[in-house]
């Protein structure tokens, strides 16, 4: 007789910030750990987990992973939609993660093998001020990184986009019962960006791949513009130019600019790409190991992508557990249209609630050779850590009107 599911369970825990996480056991004694996080909306995908996903999984086979994927969206008539298909990644990771620890083999492996030896990765730098951006790209070239995205502030306003006055870095979830209110003024953005990253790109040189980010807040006109104006900083994408709803907009964007256009981490489904990848209108897809279906749907996703020569490049910031990140990597080993992978690195805590073998070197990420995803659960340390509620800010133009954050 096969293998079977006989135990699913949810674990909520916050070491530095809110991570879902699903845990499946097998009769041959195997465990399985997925990653369900929605940032803000934590309660609802581990309620969907735990209230409609887990009671099907027990008596499943385990190995019978696009089988089970396949029972978990189309049995449910109500498709797609970022909580349903983080709960579908978060089953369909932790299939995976006992099908390796089965074979005694990292996923990778399973997904065909290596066809890199390493993973190009990115960080984030910010700072609200010029010379103090200058300073956090260069702290983050000293760590080893050889791709940068660069955030500043915008005169006349408080914050913009995970980057505050007083404080380094970038952050923007917030701990409260209620999201933050941020104030918003897009003139005053694109009159400043444009020489904040020619200063950027002079002080680096040519050879540092420089990465920005307008965060789904521009018009298809303003977005045109911008790319335009950037030409000279010889990006290696323009991430997020106007929200993603629109998808024909990208054709106007694409008309007038040649800077690289990455777009995708609100994605949910190789359905909400398609008409991007197949038009040719962005460079670099961007959807989620954690969002997106897990391992099984992105490998769909990215075979699409590899026939109109987009790149993968999937979201990886510090919302999405090391679960998720270390399958997120395994794809990029094994994937061969893979571009770059989005490394904000964790909080202290959040290394020890989840121990794993994946790890950054010199710029590069490497999944390690631990059989499985690589990556386990400290459960009794992640206890001590409860769910405490935090959201993403709300952004508000200068009239008071409701904008994209």
């Amino acid at each position: 007789m096969t293998d079977r599911i006989i135990a699913a369970e949810v674990i909520l825990t916050s070491p530095g910030r809110n991570y879902v996480t699903l845990k499946l056991q097998t009769a041959d004694g195997l465990v399985g750990y997925g990653d369900a996080t929605v940032n803000g909306r934590e309660l609802a995908v581990a309620s969907y987990l735990r209230d409609h996903v887990v009671p099907l999984l027990t008596g499943l086979d385990p190995a019978r992973i696009e089988d089970t994927w396949q029972y978990l969206y189309r049995g449910a008539y109500w498709r797609r939609g970022p909580i349903t298909m983080a709960a579908i990644s978060a089953v369909d990771l932790a299939l995976w993660d006992i099908k390796g620890k089965a074979a005694g083999m990292p996923v990778y492996q399973l997904l065909g093998g290596a066809v890199r030896d390493r993973v190009l990765a990115y960080t984030h730098a910010s700072a609200w001020e010029l010379p103090e951006l200058l300073d956090e790209v260069d702290a983050r070239r000293e760590e080893g990184f050889r791709a940068v995205r660069a955030q500043s502030g915008v005169p006349g306003l408080e914050t913009v986009y995970g980057v505050h006055r007083e404080a380094a870095g970038y952050e923007p979830a917030k701990r409260g019962a209620a999201p933050v209110v941020e104030s918003w003024d897009t003139d005053s953005y694109l009159r400043h960006v444009p020489s904040v990253l020619a200063a950027v790109r002079e002080h680096v040189g040519p050879e540092l791949a420089l990465l920005h980010d307008a965060h789904h807040r521009l018009t298809p006109q303003q977005a045109a513009r911008l790319g335009k104006a950037l030409e000279p900083a010889d990006l290696f994408w323009l991430e997020d130019v106007t929200p993603a709803e629109n998808q024909d907009a990208l054709r106007l964007v694409r008309q007038h600019t040649t800077t690289p256009l990455a777009i995708g981490e609100v994605f949910n489904s190789i359905y909400d790409c398609k008409d991007l990848i197949t038009g040719q209108l962005i460079d670099y897809i961007r959807v989620a190991v954690a969002h997106a279906g897990g391992i099984s749907h992105l490998r769909s996703i990215f075979a699409l992508a590899a026939v109109y020569q987009v790149k993968a490049a999937p979201h990886g910031p510090s919302d999405v557990s090391p679960v998720s990140f270390g399958a997120s990597v395994h794809l990029g080993l094994s994937t061969h249209n893979f571009g770059i992978q989005e490394y904000m690195g964790y909080d202290a805590l959040a290394h020890e609630v989840f121990p794993h073998a994946w790890s950054f070197s010199d710029g590069y990420l490497h999944p390690g050779e631990a059989p499985g995803l690589g990556v386990e659960v400290d459960e009794a340390l992640a206890a001590k850590f409860p769910y405490e509620p935090a959201y993403l800010p709300v952004a508000r133009r200068l009239d008071g009107s409701v904008t994209d954050w």
